[in-house]
């Protein structure tokens, strides 16, 4: 099992859609790598890892620099519009089956509404956060 790709929306500084892809550029899907995010100050590295602590099950709004849960949703500036929504998905190989689900791809999705309404999201499918922490705990997560 391994991360394939990181996409995420409206999430801190990441106004539009953006997509992080995890490569093994070897072509050998049994060797291992490294990636690196690298920018110069200012540039959201720090959000990325925001993102993935947040759509793995982060609730402490500390721990993601946040005060409340709506300062992660974009806030807008003065060339776009705060945004109502907030959505980091994560994709994951599941060739090994590591995970206990039956997919080659498995795709973990957290959403935030200003409401604060929250969904959790396998697959597209609508979970509860505890499930989302089983089945990562159950392959070692």
């Amino acid at each position: 099992m391994f991360l394939k790709k990181l996409e995420i929306s409206g999430f801190k500084s990441f106004a539009n859609k953006t997509g992080l892809d995890f490569l093994n550029n070897s072509g050998n899907k049994n060797s291992q790598g490294i990636t690196a995010i690298v920018g110069p100050n200012g540039s959201g590295k720090s959000n990325i890892a925001d993102a993935l602590r947040w759509v793995l099950g982060e609730q402490s709004m500390r721990n993601l620099r946040s005060k409340k849960s709506q300062d992660i949703i974009f806030a807008g500036s003065r060339e776009k519009a705060r945004l109502g929504s907030a959505r980091v998905t994560l994709y994951l190989d599941n060739s090994n089956k590591k995970l206990p689900l039956d997919f080659q791809e498995i795709a973990i999705s957290r959403k935030l509404f200003r409401s604060g309404e929250t969904e959790y999201l396998i697959n597209g499918s609508r979970v509860r956060l505890q499930d989302i922490t089983d089945i990562l705990a159950k392959a070692g997560i």
